[in-house]
């Protein structure tokens, strides 16, 4: 009776470990099975630069594509800029593009919630529809050849070692 106790309490702490760990394997990068060309682009960012894809050629670039009125969205920036920076000692860079706002909405979200990376403005998505970021957020890695590599699609936790290594990796010299 004792090892039948032992047994089912054993088998309810696996399958619970094993919930746990499929949960948050949900929130990590996903693979792109054959990476595809970053589709181009050249936007303004909130003081008014233009910046394009090819200013990150050679380099490994996370681009994540939001919005002020998306809650998830504004849940995750915190963690995106500890990840910038923390990327960025490996020569990461990230870039946030803004989908279908206003300059001053986005600028008045970045005076109360300051960003140490670039973010970009799509007021008319058309950046955002050629890499299908129509649901948000969602987070594209771009290696250093200017492939599509990862996706995230919905929010996550962006200083988590099991996101950044993966990202760092791609830098890394073969």
């Amino acid at each position: 009776m004792h090892s039948l106790k032992l047994l089912t309490t054993l088998l309810f702490w696996l399958m619970l470990l094993a919930a746990a760990g499929s949960a948050s394997a949900g929130r990590l990068l996903t693979p792109i099975d054959e990476p595809i060309e970053a589709p181009a682009f050249t936007l303004q960012d909130t003081r008014g630069n233009r910046i394009s894809l090819a200013d990150y050629r050679g380099k490994v670039l996370v681009v994540n594509f939001w919005a002020t009125w998306c809650p998830p969205c504004r849940k995750e920036m915190p963690s995106l800029n500890r990840a910038a920076a923390w990327l960025n000692k490996y020569g990461v860079e990230l870039i946030a593009i803004n989908v279908g706002e206003r300059a001053d909405k986005v600028e008045k979200f970045l005076q109360e919630l300051p960003l140490d990376f670039p973010v970009l403005l799509d007021p008319d998505t058309e950046v955002s529809s050629r890499w299908d970021a129509m649901r948000l957020p969602v987070t594209y890695v771009v290696d250093p050849q200017g492939r599509i590599v990862y996706r995230a699609l919905g929010s996550r936790e962006w200083d988590a070692p099991e996101l950044l290594v993966p990202i760092r990796a791609l830098g890394l010299p073969r």
